[in-house]
């Protein structure tokens, strides 16, 4: 990787010396009725807790943490092949950001690219009273400009980890993404915490050549599959390797990053405790495999319980939805309990089943348990899709392919007051206050029998009902005591998907399929919540500030919107 800029470097050492150093002191010290130990007490946080209910209640810690981050041009060669690349702070993944639970976080997002907005989406991250911060192209800001820059602020109200990447076009599979980890109270002990683990798919060409043959409707097919950003291909690239100490249990947090990649990630031998999903601590199990939607997150804890030796890590792309891949069966890193070790591990792989589900809903138990109540609003949503005059693939929703526009995204329509919004932004409004709304996402045989990856913004939702193979009914039983929550859900092959949030969230959210390709062919819709509300949480000279660079840069350079704007 060729850094581009001496102060991006500069910046990034600032940001990560100053946060790291403050994080680890308050992550072991705090002061309070119980203070965090991850071996001893992992279920406390000072004068909070594994019980509290971060939904209604989230410590102030007087803690702001910054940070800059520059998206730039550049080149890569991550599994041993060279390619253009884009990078934050000049690097795939980006820069890890930090914080505790309850600091306010301020981030400064440059854009040097040559030729292409931007924005940053903090995924996951609710945006509680800071729908302006959530950072999608054409949702809550136009795309940041060339040379301009746009802040982005927000209190870290949820702890674990999750991350972020760029919500313009198929930029964030170019290299645009990075790891968030908010430090808080977690539902089973360790010994060491071992980072975040990204899973991507990966190809040797960029997002936006390969957008023609992905618009015909044809997936392209991937040349490999990196681990933390690197793997091999060929006689090139290199293995990501992580050591395990003897006895002790390790910490290992999981992002699903790729375009069109769900995973069945493994470490042979080895058995994982999985303690989080997305955001939300959940009662802890204990599986040989883990299936991993894109966008999702799991916290995992592995007990180096094999006394010594070397063993695989691995992340098989489940062929029931994922696209083709060169290096579908040698996609993985190294456990070594020795890190003199050079060999290569002779440990057998679990066996799987390819099916694109979600881990079973009996499983993922949230930790803080919540009921849900009957809806005051529901809708219905057929997944289908259409072929325009042009020969392009387009997925709907109800009969409707999304369609924003970059130049004026929904938030600045709500300030003007519009009343009415373009059929094409499939825009669902929602004006009660604390209300149930309940989402049913049916998957029939017009959608091609493929599974897609359901992700919400500015809630964590719970999931009511999923299921393969079947249709929903009146009849169909819902689990409203205590259901899975998070903010990524598998909507099944010929199946179902049921979700329910509450309007406790004014905002714009956007709610779409993860797919890469899938979003920028139009499968999403927008919720419009409390929109009396909103005014007053935004910054107005802000939005419009962005969006005028935008459209001198838009005039000055002829940029025409080939995607549905998201």
């Amino acid at each position: 990787m060729r850094l581009t800029m001496l102060w991006t470097a500069f910046t990034t050492l600032v940001a990560t010396s100053l946060v790291s150093a403050s994080s680890v002191h308050r992550r072991h010290c705090h002061i309070g009725k119980c203070n965090f130990h991850s071996s001893k007490s992992p279920k406390c946080w000072g004068n909070y807790s594994l019980d509290t209910n971060w939904y209604d209640e989230t410590p102030n810690t007087g803690v702001t943490r910054e940070y800059w981050l520059e998206i730039q041009n550049g080149t890569a060669a991550v599994d041993g092949v060279e390619r253009m690349v884009l990078t934050v702070n000049g690097t795939v993944p980006g820069p890890t950001i930090y914080a505790d639970w309850g600091d306010n976080v301020i981030i400064h997002v440059h854009n040097a690219l040559e030729n292409n907005g931007t924005s940053i989406h903090w995924h996951g991250l609710r945006q509680k009273y800071t729908t302006q911060h959530d950072g999608v192209a054409s949702i809550t800001q136009c795309p940041v400009a060339p040379g301009d820059t746009l802040t982005y602020e927000f209190r870290a109200e949820q702890y674990g980890h999750t991350w972020y990447h760029s919500h313009f076009a198929l930029q964030a599979w170019n290299g645009v993404f990075g790891g968030i980890v908010v430090n808080g109270p977690c539902s089973a002990p360790y010994d060491e915490d071992k980072g975040l683990l990204f899973l991507n798919d990966w190809f040797h060409n960029t997002t936006d050549a390969l957008w023609s043959t992905a618009s015909a409707g044809a997936p392209p097919i991937a040349q490999n599959g990196l681990i933390n950003g690197m793997n091999v291909y060929g006689d090139g690239g290199k293995r990501f390797e992580m050591t395990f100490t003897p006895g002790k249990r390790h910490r290992i947090r999981l992002v699903n990053g790729a375009i069109d990649t769900h995973f069945k990630f493994m470490i042979d031998n080895h058995k994982m405790k999985v303690i989080a999903a997305d955001l939300v601590p959940i009662e802890p199990y204990v599986t040989d495999v883990l299936s991993i939607g894109i966008g999702q997150r799991y916290d995992v804890i592995v007990e180096a319980d094999q006394g010594e030796g070397d063993f695989w890590l691995r992340a098989f792309p489940d062929m029931a939805c994922s696209a083709d891949n060169e290096m579908r069966d040698d996609i993985r890193g190294i456990v070594r309990y020795d890190a003199s070790s050079s060999q290569d591990p002779a440990s057998t792989a679990y066996s799987y089943t390819d099916d694109c589900l979600d881990e079973p809903m009996s499983r993922l138990v949230p930790y803080v348990p919540l009921d849900v109540e009957n809806p005051t609003v529901k809708e219905e949503f057929d997944v289908g899709f259409e072929v325009d005059t042009h020969g392009m693939f387009k997925w709907t929703l109800d009969g409707t392919d999304f369609l924003s526009d970059w130049g004026v995204p929904t938030l600045q329509q709500s300030l003007i007051d519009l009343s009415v919004f373009k059929t094409s932004t499939n825009v669902v409004e929602v004006n009660q206050k604390e209300a149930w709304v309940y989402f049913v996402i049916e998957n029939g045989l017009a959608a091609l029998g493929l599974s897609h990856p359901i992700h919400l913004h500015g809630h964590d939702f719970s999931v009511l009902a999923q299921e393969a193979n079947a249709n929903y009914t009146a009849t169909t039983p819902l689990k409203l005591d205590n259901p899975p929550r998070r903010d990524v859900a598998m909507l099944p092959a010929n199946g179902y998907l049921v979700i329910g949030f509450k309007t406790d969230n004014p905002g714009v959210w956007l709610m779409h399929c993860h797919i890469g390709w899938h979003a920028s062919q139009g499968f999403g819709l927008q919720v419009v919540e409390r929109a009396a509300e909103i005014p007053a949480l935004c910054d107005p000279a802000s939005l419009d500030s962005t969006c005028a660079k935008w459209q001198k840069y838009v005039t000055a350079k002829g940029v025409l919107q080939d995607d549905s704007g998201i």
